[in-house]
């Protein structure tokens, strides 16, 4: 077994994970602390160390907001089961489940984002423990990056310092971390040129912005986007914020220097971390990805559906309970004026799909609303169609029955404990149904992984149900339920309706920007 690798800044030592025949490393520093004049920059290299770096347990977690347990939120009740975990803002290190044994054998590899809104999150949560994918011969690697205030603020001061690099510093961390797992995977057993980045919730959108970055040409040969994909439909319903532009979010930047009491950047860079993330949390900021023109050109969900993204296999799913857009009217005049503003011509055919004669609003309302994120997957897929078969999409819908005194449906985020097969960990009473599923979920990512596809034989030694691409005539995909099943039943009418709108209404706006 590789307990002992030789990286670029040094030995690394690992510990036998549960099972010994994987070996974990955990808080390998893939880049320089960012911290003092490093604050708000680009991630800089990792120095050298002496000796031999034993990597045994999970580095410090971002800056954030400190999460109390709460039974009242199912997320602080169903994640953050630590709440006094060490914090810091010297946070950049990977973590590593290998089950090579030799350093020559070119294992595909897998790079985790975690999610969180690029608030909150880390690489110690329990879910993300990633031995029983690496048990299925991939090395996987999770890794940390700045989140809020520290990862995604914007200033004037900060686009002179280093008009390169402007912002975007916590996707930076990302795309740092997966350029070291290029340049030092094979330590592990791991194969360069066969790397997958994943994430989920933003996560995956971290994922999507990887993906249209020109920066990342050949760092990567195949991506899954889980719950990541998001795109308005009805005005008025609730959205994850919207990417604005490096401008705009710089003038956010000069109200929060002037909050904060401070004129200059090098002033800001001394306020200590725990003050700076606690008076960003009294400020109630929202920090994201915004379009510097440099890694980020611009609104990751429009360039993909205008094909300016790196070809490769994709997966995209989210579970059936969660995001939901409902037409924000009170009455069926309300809605009918909704509908003329949105469709015109077309208004009747889908108030005839809501069923609106009967006049009940909120029956019409239940029949209009539609999963956001299957909405967006389903764009990118008509999109993109006639693309190589190189770039085959796989769409999922996770719709497993989800046991425990909340009742909780399939929330959001839910489907972390059944792919990473952690399902051991978590408090809800699983049985056997859901263990037999998520030994399935994780063959087929550990398979699309591998090859691109996520195609082949349970660990039973029966062939598992095939998993065809999604095509627009075809618009198919995996349902996850009580066991994975592939769902040859195409989309609702509504929805159906609302994706050909789209097209019908900017389908030449996409043409032209292509």
């Amino acid at each position: 077994m590789l307990r002992l690798v030789n990286v670029e800044n040094g030995l690394v030592q690992g510990l036998p994970a549960a099972d010994p025949r994987i070996t974990s490393f955990k808080g390998i520093p893939f880049a320089a602390p960012p911290v003092g004049d490093n604050r708000w920059r680009a991630p800089q290299p990792a120095k050298d160390w002496e000796g031999v770096l034993k990597a045994h347990e999970f580095a410090p977690i971002s800056m954030q907001v400190k999460q109390e347990i709460d039974d009242n939120n199912i997320y602080t009740r169903e994640w953050a089961v630590e709440p006094n975990i060490a914090m810091d803002e010297d946070c950049l290190y990977l973590n590593v489940w290998t089950p090579a044994k030799h350093i020559d054998e070119k294992l595909p590899v897998y790079v985790w984002y975690f999610g969180g809104g690029l608030q909150v999150g880390h690489t110690a949560e329990m879910e993300f423990d990633g031995e029983r994918i690496a048990r299925r011969g991939i090395v996987v690697v999770t890794i940390n990056y700045r989140l809020n205030v520290f990862g995604f603020l914007c200033h004037p001061e900060i686009t002179a310092e280093a008009p390169e690099a402007p912002a975007n510093f916590g996707n930076l961390d990302q795309q740092a971390a997966t350029r070291w797992v290029k340049r030092n995977i094979s330590a592990f057993g791991g194969d360069p040129d066969n790397i997958t980045i994943g994430g989920q919730s933003a996560g995956g959108g971290s994922v999507m912005t990887q993906l249209t970055s020109p920066q990342n040409e050949g760092l990567f040969q195949k991506a899954i986007v889980q719950s990541g994909i998001f795109t308005e439909l009805y005005p008025g319903t609730p959205m994850p914020p919207l990417r604005s532009q490096l401008a705009e979010a710089e003038q956010d930047g000069i109200k929060f220097f002037e909050y904060l009491g401070v004129s200059s950047l090098a002033e800001a860079r001394r306020i200590s971390a725990p003050e700076l993330r606690d008076k960003a949390v009294q400020y109630h900021g929202f920090w994201g990805s915004v379009a510097d023109k440099v890694f980020c050109v611009g609104n990751p969900f429009d360039l993909f559906l205008q094909n300016k993204w790196w070809k490769m296999p994709i997966m995209m799913g989210h579970t059936s309970s969660e995001f939901f857009s409902v037409p924000d009217v009170d009455t069926p005049e309300d809605l009918k004026k909704l509908a003329t503003d949105m469709f015109g011509d077309d208004a009747d055919v889908f108030l005839d799909l809501c069923g609106i004669q009967a006049g009940n609003i909120e029956e019409s309302k239940k029949k209009a609303s539609v999963s956001s994120i299957e909405y967006a997957i389903r764009l990118a897929a008509q999109a993109n169609a006639g693309l190589s078969s190189d770039s085959p999409l796989y769409y999922y819908n996770f719709d497993a029955d989800i046991p425990g005194w909340d009742q909780p449906g399939t929330f959001h985020s839910v489907d972390l404990w059944f792919f990473f097969e952690t399902l051991a960990k978590c408090w809800r009473p699983f049985v056997g149904k859901h263990y037999d599923l998520s030994r399935q979920m994780c063959n087929y990512w550990a398979n699309f992984i591998r090859s691109g596809d996520p195609n082949g034989q349970d660990t039973t030694g029966e062939e598992m149900p095939r998993w065809e691409p999604y095509t627009p005539e075809a618009p198919f995909g995996m349902l996850f339920a009580d066991q994975a099943e592939f769902c040859q039943e195409p989309p609702n009418e509504t929805l159906r309706f609302l994706v050909d709108q789209y097209f019908k209404k900017e389908g030449a706006t996409l043409e032209a920007k292509a």
